[in-house]
């Protein structure tokens, strides 16, 4: 039994991290101490002082662990990365920080890549961002691509040159210089990279002095094609630079970084100023902020979004002196290699224009809380409206629908997404492999699956009555309002079929299509409703129907790809069955395997040499 008096006494007058556990030992809070036992023990200490936040966290505390570190730098960092890998509860957090895209140079590879990616990894490639804006990141990308013919492809380029392959058309379109060819000079490849490093740094000014020589050089070797090039290389930069505004006389580089506090949320607007000019504004959210302070959200905001970031600024202008400033200062120098500066302006030119970031943010801000406010309305509306038609006691809040996908019963496969307040909550979508159909059956398919989902929903209830599972540990246990098929009324008969085995009663509607395959209606109690096509309630039932049925086909695809593609191992001489399966543990992909060497495959489980040699052949064909 852990003991938090007894622990308390043993905690050391040290710097470290500490992290609060729930009952489930799930990590609820991280923090970091100059003296642990001066912070952890203050939670422990009277709650008047203490804001409602706090209160609730401490109320949730099972146990709590801490690590002792050498300076609060360290601690700082252990904090930082602890937060990132478990997203406690009650720490500040970025709102989906993790689905935030990048720009990232695969220089890690010969022949590099500028690509889009979700996920920053240690593999020595450079990534800028992190993009807020999808549009602004592809726009980029865009520019990119059309003034550097680089590759886009993931082939083997060493592959491609020894088996003397043919290139891809963008060879062709003069999109792409075609390393693939083995014509390319790495060193001439690398300089465009290059190029597009400093682009994506900010530094077009440095750049277009760069590409002018390479002009100039170029007209006086008399070679006006490769001049030409140049030249409208600089065009496409210098329109660029005209939409970057000029907003420091300095021309040094900074992000300014101001906030504006709503009811629940925080939205945090970031200037990233390169040589005096502003290159790209971007916001964040930190969520259910309210009981937070601005000095504490700043903080949170500072360690996480620049724990992420690959490149950081001489300067930080921030509007609130943070309690951890000088450790913070010193955490970025060291990952910036050089000094950096976080300050709060009190006046001037600096002043001013932290100013118009904070206006910024607010302008932000209460656009979106307007327009989720008109949204929120016309779905609720919309709901009501859908409540009233089909004569349902009230709106329906929670909307499942079910789809059944399958090629002549081949692969057959269940899918159920889930729509709440008109909007999809995909963590609770669920897939589901037919098991006791065969053939071609879909009313069939859709009895079983809507049995087993609700049979495990009643199991799920009858845990949480009997205290066995927490009601957040049901994945079945919540039951819709409203229950939406695909299909008309073979569908919607199976259906009920299955809940009244059950002794369930819930409303079920089918969503029908035209001659064209595009939505129609419902069909509700045995008869077609039919809905206006330029109401919203039209749009939401084709959204719903349409995500069903591609959620479905997804994951029919995956299954019926994963098996064909496997199955073609075993057209190779020694693979069977059993060296098949291993060959797919072993790599995962088909991918893998076409590129591994022999050494690699010998590593496989029943596999020897005359049979790895008879792969690489098979691939080289």
């Amino acid at each position: 039994m852990f003991d938090i008096k007894e622990k308390l006494k043993t905690l050391p007058d040290k710097p470290g991290v500490y992290m609060m556990r729930n009952e489930k030992q799930e990590i609820i809070y991280v923090g970091k101490a100059i003296s642990l036992k001066n912070r952890v023990r203050q939670y422990f200490q009277s709650s008047k002082n203490h804001p409602p936040k706090v209160r609730a966290m401490v109320s949730h505390i099972n146990t709590f662990e801490y690590i002792v570190t050498d300076t609060e730098l360290e601690a700082l960092i252990l904090e930082c990365n602890l937060i990132k890998e478990n997203r406690p509860k009650y720490n500040v957090l970025l709102r989906d920080d993790k689905t935030y895209p990048y720009i990232k140079v695969t220089i890690n590879e010969e022949y590099p890549r500028v690509i889009k990616t979700r996920k920053v990894i240690k593999d020595k490639a450079k990534y800028f961002g992190p993009y807020t804006n999808i549009g602004a990141l592809n726009e980029t990308l865009e520019v990119i691509h059309n003034l550097y013919p680089i590759r886009t492809c993931s082939k083997n380029i060493e592959r491609m040159i020894e088996n003397k392959e043919r290139p891809c058309l963008n060879y062709h379109i003069k999109k792409c210089i075609g390393p693939c060819t083995g014509l390319v000079n790495k060193e001439e490849y690398m300089h465009i990279v290059q190029e597009i490093i400093m682009f994506l740094d900010g530094k077009e000014d440095e750049l277009i002095r760069k590409i002018e020589e390479k002009m100039k050089e170029a007209a006086s070797a008399m070679d006006f094609e490769k001049a030409a090039k140049y030249r409208d290389q600089v065009i496409a930069l210098n329109s660029i630079i005209e939409k970057q505004k000029i907003v420091s006389t300095n021309e040094q580089d900074q992000d300014v970084i101001a906030m504006a506090q709503g009811e629940n949320d925080s939205w945090i607007q970031v200037f990233f100023i390169r040589k005096g000019k502003l290159v790209k504004r971007e916001h964040f959210i930190l969520k259910n902020t309210e009981q937070d302070s601005k000095q504490e959200i700043v903080s949170s905001f500072l360690k996480q979004f620049y724990s992420g970031t690959t490149f950081i600024p001489k300067e930080i202008l921030i509007e609130e002196h943070v309690e951890d400033l000088e450790v913070l200062e010193e955490w970025l120098t060291n990952k910036r290699g050089n000094r950096v500066n976080l300050k709060v302006p009190q006046k001037g030119e600096k002043k001013e224009l932290l100013d118009m970031v904070k206006k910024n943010a607010f302008m932000t801000m209460e656009q979106a809380t307007t327009i989720n406010q008109l949204e929120k309305e016309r779905t609720e509306d919309t709901l009501q409206e859908l409540g009233d038609l089909l004569c349902l006691d009230e709106a329906p809040y929670r909307i499942e629908s079910y789809d059944i996908s399958n090629i002549q019963g081949v692969e057959s496969v269940g899918s159920m997404v889930v729509f709440e307040g008109g909007k999809s909550k995909n963590r609770d979508y669920r897939r589901f492999k037919i098991k006791t159909v065969k053939g071609p059956n879909d009313y069939a398919s859709l009895e079983e699956i809507i049995t087993r989902r609700f049979k495990r929903g009643l199991e799920e209830t009858q845990d949480i009555i009997n205290q066995s599972i927490e009601m957040t540990e049901g994945k079945f246990a919540i039951f819709p309002d409203l229950i939406m098929v695909d299909g008309g009324f073979g569908q919607v008969t199976s259906v009920k079929k299955a809940l009244d085995s059950l002794k369930l009663s819930i409303p079920v509607c089918g969503m029908i299509k035209d001659e064209r395959h595009r939505t129609k209606g419902l069909v509700y109690e045995g008869k077609e409703v039919y809905i206006e096509k330029t109401s919203n309630l039209f749009r939401l039932i084709t959204k719903i129907q349409d995500e069903v049925h591609r959620f479905a086909i997804t994951y029919h695809r995956s299954l019926r790809k994963k098996n064909t593609l496997s199955s073609i191992l075993e057209e190779i001489p020694g693979i069977g069955e059993t060296r098949r399966k291993s060959l797919m543990a072993h790599f995962e992909s088909i991918d893998k395997i076409r590129n591994a060497t022999i050494e690699e495959l010998l590593e496989v489980k029943g596999m020897n040499r005359q049979v790895a040699e008879n792969i690489i052949q098979f691939f080289k064909k």
